[in-house]
């Protein structure tokens, strides 16, 4: 069984790299074994017996995977966002996010029987989710996750399991189980009122006859209706308390909303350009979702349009008749020592103190809770106070920076829902991709590596499969015909990239025949060779193709990112 904890710990000094070999201990036991073999069989006098426990051992080294480890620990640490130079820090310098993604690493390495993942995305970029959620699709273990990321639910359980005073089962993925939960509260709302008429039905009859001429068939029916209420009553659909949030501009905008013009994003205080943005036009009625790496620099793009930050190159310009809404991810709009109901009243002056009070509530926040100091707030808490002061301003352009962060699954379904229905323009930066593929009409992926940032007109799904038929030689083709605007794709020039495509199909190639030649040389060795010299010249001979191998994938990798 192997344990994620939200937050790991590490008591080891070791590197990445040591940590992550520790889940092949036995296999390092086996290869030790093996070179103190090959040492005994240049011996005449122990070479036979060498040999024979040489193959022996050699056969389920490789079929543990003894000549391929270093490669699964190499695509498992940069699947989950790790680069080369990680490998060889010490756990102690890797900050918490990342001596978490550390141990899942491990974890996936060691493939325990049972996987418990307590909210395994929390510190992951897209990117790495996806990742994981295509390796956990091929994990031949049990699984079981706790997690509020509704599009990692979707892609990969099967079955969710909602915690009440009981645990409830439902079949498939998230999105069959909110059907499935709703099919199932309407059916028993049915039920309910099935029986509750019943019930009347029987208990007015019984108080007409008790005193009458059918006094015994009376009687006779109140028992069999205390049976049945004792055996068999039906409860009402179980309620949870959910925010009631209403989201609306007070008046209309201009059509052209936001345009920039050669912007260069960044701090004028170390004059290093984050990313480049094409020129980007975002009209009335519109979701642009900016999506990209923890650090590419979205946060500070959304303080360069609000002109919190000037920025390093070029412009940006913003439309007529707007009212902006911003809701930052760490609330810094906040006061921390001020109650709810002092932030309420500053965005509301004319409100009544029983009138904010009952528009917290809206919020879920009930009694004393609206006396309480901002500071004592969780997360979530936060999140809602935040939403509730950004519900008040009427505003008709909505930047949004992570407004899912910390809020339960009904929340997020309840937000979700408002800003569908939202009359003015939104511009979201989110991880959270089940709400981006809901909303977005527009993806805005920054790419740091290339210091740039690409548009893709349509929903978070058709870019994710236009990317995925990217990356199988096609073209990166958008959802919707809509004019194009000079610059939308930044990055290499098409003759660099036929280069550079023509270098990834020749080191395919070459990567698939050192494999086929893997293949043969462990067909050789299962079949023992008498010749002792034979075996250790195979087994040297698998070493080296190994070595090789891993290096191709490593250059293949590299590649493949700078041909994107």
């Amino acid at each position: 069984m192997g344990y994620l904890p939200q937050e790991a710990q590490f008591e080891s000094d070791h590197t990445l790299w040591e940590e992550c070999l520790g889940a092949f201990q036995s296999l390092l036991e086996k290869q030790a074994e093996l070179n103190r073999l090959e040492k005994q069989m240049a011996d005449p006098e122990h070479a036979r017996s060498a040999l024979e426990q040489y193959s022996r051992l050699q056969a389920g080294f490789d079929h543990l995977g003894g000549y391929t480890y270093e490669t699964r620990i190499h695509q498992t640490l940069t699947g989950l966002g790790f680069s080369r130079g990680d490998e060889k820090r010490p756990l102690p310098q890797l900050s918490g996010g990342q001596r978490t993604r550390a141990l899942l690493a491990r974890l996936l390495l060691e493939q325990p029987d049972i996987l418990l993942l307590d909210e395994p995305t929390n510190h992951l970029d897209i990117s790495a989710v996806e990742w994981l959620e295509d390796y956990l699709q091929d994990w031949d273990g049990a699984v079981l996750i706790v997690s509020h990321d509704r599009y990692f639910l979707d892609r990969v359980v099967k079955s969710v399991w909602e915690m009440k005073p009981w645990i409830e089962m439902y079949r498939g993925n998230y999105s069959a189980y909110v059907q499935q939960r709703t099919e199932r509260a309407t059916r028993q709302m049915e039920d309910y009122e099935k029986q509750r008429e019943f019930v009347e039905k029987e208990e007015e009859y019984i108080r007409r006859n008790m005193a009458g001429q059918n006094t015994r068939q009376a009687k006779g029916r109140q028992k069999r209706l205390v049976r049945l209420l004792q055996e068999s009553k039906i409860a009402p659909p179980s309620t949870q308390r959910t925010m009631r949030l209403k989201l609306a501009a007070n008046h209309r905008s201009g059509n052209l909303v936001l345009r920039t013009y050669g912007l260069g994003v960044g701090y004028a205080d170390d004059g290093k350009v984050l990313f480049h943005a094409p020129d980007l036009v975002l009209t009335r009625g519109e979701c642009a979702a900016l999506i990209g790496p923890n650090g590419a620099g979205k946060t500070t793009f959304l303080k360069t349009i609000l002109g919190k930050i000037l920025p390093l190159k070029g412009e940006s310009e913003l439309g007529s008749s707007l009212k902006i809404g911003y809701f930052a991810q760490a609330h810094e709009g906040l006061h921390a020592d001020w109650s709810l109901m002092q932030e309420i009243e500053s965005r509301a002056p004319k409100m009544l103190p029983g009138e904010i009070r009952k528009y917290l509530a809206v919020y879920l926040f009930t009694g004393d809770d609206v006396f309480r100091p901002v500071y004592s707030l969780s997360g979530g808490e936060r999140g809602r106070l935040a939403l509730a002061c950004l519900a008040l301003e009427g505003s008709n352009l909505l930047l949004l920076d992570e407004p899912t962060n910390h809020l339960d699954l009904p929340s997020q379904d309840i937000l979700q829902e408002i800003l569908s229905e939202f009359n003015g323009t939104i511009l979201l930066v989110s991880h959270d991709r089940y709400l981006i593929d809901a909303l977005a009409t527009q993806i805005w992926d920054v790419l740091p590596d290339q210091n740039s940032l690409r548009i893709f007109k349509g929903s978070y799904s058709e870019y994710r499969a236009a990317r995925q038929l990217e990356t199988e030689g096609g073209k990166l083709i958008h959802a919707k015909k809509e004019p194009s605007h000079e610059g939308e794709i930044e990055g290499l020039s098409k003759e660099e990239r036929r280069k550079k495509n023509d270098k990834l199909k020749l080191l395919e190639d070459e990567i698939a025949q050192h494999e086929h030649d893997l293949e043969l040389i462990s067909r050789q060795l299962e079949q023992t060779p008498k010749d002792s010299r034979r075996v250790y010249t195979l087994a040297q001979e698998m070493a080296s193709v190994q070595r090789l191998l891993d290096q191709q994938l490593s250059e293949w990798e590299k590649l493949a990112k700078e041909a994107q």
